[in-house]
This record gives structure tokens, C-alpha cells and sequence, in this order.
């Protein structure tokens, strides 16, 4: 491999200085426009990216490099990191703030843009949505960067890796956990310290211009992305991470791709019951109750209501080896998903027969499970939803019942949500979807240290990922 660091270190140098005194420059000026650099300075950086970049492709893990030439780039000179990443319009962007970046030697920028690509790749701007409503911003992002650090070297002096966050907070955490994991972790630090240690001393750079890293708002870019599901977030990020898999992966990135192709084609079963009831409750009706949305100033426009109703049949197999956490967790995503429509929630509990009907407005209205008494027959609550046309039918079950129904279900779709190890459902025509119920509290992968190489990746040394199916959320 035919590699110019000096070139790209040297470059950096000047770079820097010419930086620095446009920056000094505007400061003495003291104008009131935002910092700019000159159009020779962005010609000469981007150029000494494209420098970095064509070292990435020549590298054994070209991925990143081929990453990197797909993605958008611009400067940012609030960033409190070298790097940042946004997703707008469809595409991934990174930013690049020049006074962080260029005092890098040429190997950290490119853990610096590698940084960037693992934690797309890993879906971290996901995955913390759900994080930070659980633990603090700064727990969250100091266990994001001991994930995706923990793969890199170099790494800059004030990098966040896990022997510095254990000696920072007295813990012991190990290597190659999950991000949950040490995200949990470092919340139990954080309670028991005063709010100000060195992590949170750190103060930003002055309003145009940061000129230190700092972990706490290291991953504020990513507010700005557009605002998509996260459907539609997994299925560009699949199309960005393609078209950069120009060769074989090493095991460490061909497992985060993996986990990232199953997470795209496993589509969860809650989205499923949300196309059926937009599709449902999709038409409208004209009213006075309500203003039109266009127009509110005028009271003579009727406004509109939505004209159906949605009606949902969820049967419960009680004979099943469905827990009652798991179905309580179901339930929450179904309310969550008929709450802005009118609906109509039907409860029905069976095993070989239906022990008892009941309706639901939220979760309190749960009954406490009916006693098992039989086995398990699909066909009662079918004829029972033939006479009462639902517009769909949740049947959780473990699988386990008739091989043939007497009588096929007749203007519904039914969603079989089948709980258990072994997730099969008896029947040889469903007559619908089969969705596997993923459990409350997946369980991470077994880990085998013995595979750990040295010097480079392995399917050893990584994050124990979770389902990335269960961080789907609309």
C-alpha cells in the first residue's frame, strides 16, 4: 500500500496555522457575521480529505473510505468533536470542524471518520432515543464512544475509552459490552457524584468557534437530522452502508452489517398493525366540531373527523407460554399505535374455547388471566371474529393448536404473534402473518474471548448487540 502520511500531516501543520490566524483575525475585528474561512482554505482542506480519503480505500478495511466518498461533507466550527454526522434529505452528511480535525496526525483522522461511520453503522443516533429517556445525555454519550473506541487506534489524548471512564468514575467495567450495558453503569457513577467532575467541567468553545472536545455535546449534530421514522432511517442507512461494501468485510463490520440487514427485512409486527390501521381509519367525514385545518380563521368550513373506526380483536392464548410482562409490553404498543384514532379494543382469552370477552380503553382495564383449563384451538375465535368482522386479529399463541381450521377466517387479516422457543405455528395455512414475539428483556450474545485477535478485528471483540428489530419504533 502506497500511503503519503507526511504528506497529509504536513498539509495539516499549515493548515492550521493559516486557521489560526483568520481566527485571530476575525476575533481582533470583533465582527458580528459568523466565522467564515477563506475559499482557498475550504479548497485546501477538502483536498486534504480527499487525501485521507484515498488512504481509507487503499486500506485493508476499505469501507470506511468508500463511506466516506458517498457521503456529503461541509466544515462546522461548533462542533464539539472533530467530526459529526446529520441525516438530511436522504443522505448522510459530516462535518468537520478544522481546528479539532487538523491537529490530528494523518492515523487519528482516520479514526476520526471511522468513529463517525461505526456509530451510523451501529445505529447509535437510533438507538439513544430510547437511551436518554432512560439515562443521562452524559452517561449515553460516554458509553457510545466506548463502544465504537474501543475498535480504533490511535485514538487522540482526550478520546473517551473505557480505561479512562473507569478510572474517572472508580468502576470496573469490561471490555465488549453492549451500549446499554455501560450506559447503565456510568448512570450508577453519576448519581453518586456530585454534578461537577471532570467530564462536565469542560466548557464549549465560544459561540462561533469550539476549540476544545467536549464529550457532553459531542453528538448534539445529530438533533438536526431530519426528523423519519426509524423504518425509514434503517433502510437509507442499509442503501449507504451497500453502496460502500466494496469487498469483504473484516468479522467485526460484517457482524454490525448483519444485524443491520435484519433489522431491515425482520419488519416488527407493530408496524404491520399500524399500516392496517392508517389504511382503516384513512378516510374522513366533514364536521362542525371541528375547525378546518387549512382555513381555521374561516367558521363557515367544516373541519374533519376521521370516519371509521378502528376495530382490533386481540386473542390471548391463556394455555401459551406467553408471560404476563411480555403481553402487558404487546399491549402498550398496541394503545400506543390506536391512541390518535377512534378504535374499538376487543380482549378475547381462550385455550381448546373462549373463556371470556371483555373491551379495553388503556391498560388499566387488563384483566387479571383467566385460570388454563385446556389446550389450544384456533377455531373458536375465528368463528367468533367471522360473525363480529374485525378489522384485524392479534392471536398470541405459542403455535401450538390445530393443524387445519374447520372454517377459514372471512374479511380480516390476522397477525400471528407466536411466543415460546420454538415459534411455530401448527397450522399449515395461516391465513396470515407469523411474527415472532421478541422477548421483554432480550439477552445479548454469548461472548467468546478466546477468539480475540491481536492487532485487528474479530467476531470476538464487539459489541454484545441486542436485536436491532426491537429499536424500530414509529
Amino acid at each position: 500500500m502506497n500511503k503519503t502520511p507526511v504528506d497529509i500531516d504536513q498539509e495539516a501543520i499549515l493548515l492550521f496555522h493559516d486557521l489560526a490566524e483568520q481566527r485571530d483575525n476575525y476575533a481582533r475585528n470583533d465582527e458580528k457575521a459568523g466565522f467564515t474561512v477563506s475559499s482557498e482554505f475550504r479548497h485546501r482542506f477538502f483536498s486534504l480529505l480527499d487525501m485521507l480519503n484515498l488512504r481509507l480505500i487503499d486500506d485493508r478495511d476499505n469501507f470506511f473510505g468508500y463511506f466516506l466518498f458517498q457521503a456529503d461533507r461541509d466544515l462546522r466550527f461548533q462542533l464539539d468533536s472533530p467530526t459529526g454526522t446529520t441525516f438530511k434529505n436522504g443522505r448522510y452528511t459530516l462535518y468537520f470542524n478544522p481546528y479539532l480535525f487538523l491537529q490530528l496526525t494523518a492515523e487519528q483522522m482516520e479514526s476520526a471518520v471511522k468513529h463517525e461511520v461505526l456509530h451510523i453503522l451501529s445505529l447509535h443516533p437510533l438507538r439513544t432515543k430510547d437511551l436518554k429517556k432512560r439515562f443521562s445525555p452524559l452517561a449515553v454519550d460516554l458509553a457510545m464512544d466506548i463502544v465504537v473506541n474501543t475498535y480504533l487506534a490511535p485514538l487522540p489524548s482526550d478520546a473517551v475509552t473505557l480505561a479512562v471512564v473507569n478510572l474517572q468514575y472508580g468502576l470496573s467495567m469490561p471490555l465488549f459490552e453492549s451500549l446499554e450495558y455501560y450506559a447503565e453503569e456510568i448512570q450508577c457513577a453519576l448519581n453518586k457524584r456530585p454534578k461537577t467532575d471532570a467530564f462536565t467541567d469542560m466548557k464549549s468553545g465560544e459561540a462561533f468557534f469550539s476549540e476544545r472536545f467536549n464529550i457532553e455535546h459531542s453528538h448534539d449534530i445529530w438533533e438536526e437530522s431530519d426528523d423519519v421514522d426509524e423504518k425509514t432511517l434503517i433502510e437509507f442507512t442499509k442503501k449507504a452502508v451497500d453502496g460502500a461494501r466494496k469487498s469483504k468485510p473484516n468479522a467485526y463490520l460484517a457482524s454490525l452489517m448483519a444485524a443491520l440487514d435484519r433489522a431491515v427485512s425482520d419488519r416488527p409486527w407493530y408496524e404491520y398493525l399500524k399500516k392496517v390501521v392508517r389504511t382503516v381509519t384513512a378516510n374522513y367525514k366533514k364536521t362542525t366540531t371541528r375547525r378546518n385545518r387549512r382555513q381555521p380563521e374561516r367558521l363557515d368550513l367544516r373541519g374533519e373527523l376521521r370516519n371509521k373506526k378502528a376495530a382490533v380483536t386481540i386473542a390471548l392464548d391463556i394455555s401459551g407460554s406467553i408471560g404476563d410482562t411480555e403481553f402487558r409490553q404487546a399491549m402498550e404498543q398496541v394503545l400506543q399505535i390506536v391512541k390518535t384514532c377512534d378504535h374499538d379494543l376487543t380482549i378475547i382469552e381462550c385455550d381448546n374455547e373462549i373463556r371470556r370477552i371483555y373491551h379495553i380503553e388503556d391498560l388499566a382495564d387488563l384483566q387479571e388471566r383467566f385460570p388454563k383449563r385446556g389446550g389450544t384451538a384456533f377455531a373458536p375465535v375465528i368463528e367468533y371474529c367471522n360473525a363480529h368482522k374485525p378489522d384485524i386479529l392479534l392471536f398470541f399463541t405459542d403455535g401450538k393448536g390445530e393443524e387445519k381450521l374447520p372454517v377459514p377466517p372471512k374479511g380480516y387479516p390476522i397477525l400471528w404473534l407466536l411466543t415460546g422457543k420454538d415459534g411455530i405455528l401448527s397450522l399449515k395455512k395461516p391465513y396470515g402473518k407469523i411474527k415472532k414475539l421478541q422477548s421483554a428483556e432480550p439477552q445479548d450474545a454469548p461472548f467468546d474471548f478466546d477468539a480475540v485477535e491481536k492487532g485487528g478485528f474479530s467476531m470476538a471483540n464487539q459489541e454484545r448487540t441486542r436485536d436491532l428489530s426491537e429499536y424500530i419504533r414509529g
